[in-house]
C-alpha cells in the first residue's frame, strides 16, 4: 500500500490550500482507487503534474486536452505528465519535464508540494505518481507539441466543485465512473478520479445528486480498469 507524503510546505502558502496539503499526506492509495499494483507486476514508472495556482476566477488546477489525431486518448483531457525517463531524478522531475515539454511550464514557477500515492494502471501497466504542486508564479502555457496536446486551460475549483457541472460517465464496457463538464471539456478517467478525491480532501466538494449519466461517444475510447477510475491514460 502506498501513502501520499507531504515534502513542503511554505510559509507563504495561500490559506486555501490547507486542509489539502494537511490530508494528501495520510492519504492512501485506496482513497484514489480499488487497484493494487500486483506482486512481480514491474510496472513502468510515471508521474503527471497535479499544478493547483490563482487565477481571476479564484484557486484554479491545470489540465491540457490531447490531440484528436492521437491513436490512444483522443481529445482526452489529462493532467500533464508521461512516463519517467532514465534521466528523471524523481517523480517531481518526470511531472515537471513533461510538464515543460508539453505545454512550456516553467519549472521555476511551479513549487512541488507532495507525492499522492501511487496508482496503478493495469491497461498500461503503469505505476503513477501524482505529484502535488503549487503554481507559485502562474504564466501564460500553450501546446507545445500539437501532434499530442491541442488545447490548455485552467480549471476553477469553484466550477469543478459546482454540482451543475459533475456527472457520471458510461462508458461502451459497461464501466461508470465520475466525471465533470467544465468550459467545454468533459474530464473522465483517471484524471476526473483524482480530482474529485481531491476536492473531497479539501472540503471543497458540494452536495450533488448523482443522477445525471453520460455515455461516452467514442466507443474506441480505452477501457478503464476498475469502477472508480484508472483507464489507460499515460502516454508512454
Amino acid at each position: 500500500m502506498s501513502r501520499g507524503e507531504v515534502l513542503r510546505r511554505p510559509d507563504d502558502l495561500p490559506q486555501w490550500f490547507e486542509p489539502l496539503l494537511t490530508r494528501v499526506g495520510g492519504s492512501r492509495t485506496e482513497d484514489f482507487t480499488p487497484l493494487r499494483e500486483p506482486d512481480g507486476s514491474n510496472g513502468r514508472a510515471s508521474a503527471v503534474l497535479v499544478l493547483l495556482g490563482e487565477g481571476p476566477d479564484g484557486p484554479d488546477l491545470l489540465v491540457l486536452q490531447r490531440a484528436a489525431s492521437m491513436r490512444n486518448h483522443a481529445g482526452q483531457p489529462a493532467f500533464p505528465g508521461g512516463a519517467t525517463d532514465p534521466e528523471d531524478v524523481d517523480a517531481s522531475d518526470t511531472a515537471l519535464r513533461e510538464a515543460s515539454e508539453e505545454v512550456g511550464l516553467d519549472r521555476d514557477s511551479a513549487e512541488v508540494l507532495a507525492l499522492l500515492p501511487d496508482l496503478w494502471i493495469p491497461v498500461s501497466r503503469f505505476v503513477v505518481t501524482p505529484v502535488l504542486a503549487w503554481w507559485r508564479r502562474p504564466h501564460d502555457v500553450h501546446p507545445l507539441q500539437p501532434a499530442e496536446v491541442a488545447h490548455v486551460d485552467r480549471l476553477p475549483i469553484s466550477e469543478l466543485a459546482d454540482p451543475a457541472n459533475r456527472i457520471r460517465v458510461r462508458h461502451p464496457s459497461g464501466w461508470v465512473g465520475p466525471a465533470f463538464q467544465v468550459r467545454g471539456l468533459l474530464v473522465w478517467g483517471f484524471t476526473a478520479g483524482v480530482i474529485a478525491a481531491l476536492l473531497d480532501m479539501a472540503g471543497w466538494s458540494q452536495p450533488w445528486e448523482p443522477g445525471r449519466l453520460v455515455e461516452l461517444p467514442d466507443a474506441s475510447a480505452p477501457v478503464p480498469a476498475a469502477r472508480g477510475g484508472a483507464p489507460d491514460e499515460v502516454v508512454p
